[in-house]
């Protein structure tokens, strides 16, 4: 299974983009770059065993174990210090990106409840596109029933386009369905 999406872009995707966008010199291609899962901790204040759960879960669905992200000053209205736990992310490329990708567009995002698409708006401006989930049950390497919590993650997809119009037509083709 691994590669067949690397290979589509190969063969399918990095062609028709060349040809819509004319680009002189192949490198000029827009192609995925890395992918950057994040879950946002606020609640490790209080209940140290969400850090260990939160990074299980991301290592589950990843297949790479996260670094804990640390909180870079301190906050007094949400008694957060410096130094504090307050994420895990895990930064993907290569295989594994690809891999995830696929399984992303292909079982996770059409198992959410209610789904009509990912926003088409979600894109920084810089060619890069961002997604996040309520819960990550979405994902199926996910048990149910080991669950303490339901967490929210976010996806970043970065890319190596120039405007969002390139971002969005890679991914397109790449199989990621966009609301209409």
């Amino acid at each position: 299974m691994s590669g067949s999406l690397q290979q589509r872009y190969k063969d399918e995707a990095a062609p028709a983009l060349q040809k819509q966008f004319g680009y002189a010199n192949p490198m000029e291609t827009p192609r995925v770059s890395k992918i950057v899962v994040n879950i946002g901790l606020g609640e490790a204040l209080t209940n140290p065993k969400a850090v260990d759960a939160a990074v299980g879960d991301l290592a589950a669905i990843t297949g790479q174990k996260p670094v804990t992200t640390k909180a870079k000053r301190s906050i007094a209205q949400f008694r957060l210090r410096e130094g504090n736990t307050v994420g895990a992310r895990v930064t993907l490329r290569g295989a594994r990106m690809w891999d995830f990708l696929e399984r992303l567009t292909r079982l996770a995002l059409p198992r959410i409840r209610d789904f009509h698409g990912v926003p088409a708006k979600s894109f920084d401006g810089r060619g890069n596109y961002s997604l996040g989930f309520r819960e990550q049950l979405a994902f199926p390497e996910i048990d149910y029933d080991k669950v303490d919590r339901l967490r929210g993650l976010e996806i970043s997809i970065v890319t190596t386009a120039k405007t969002d119009e390139e971002s969005k037509r890679l991914l397109e083709l790449l199989g990621m369905p966009f609301a209409v």
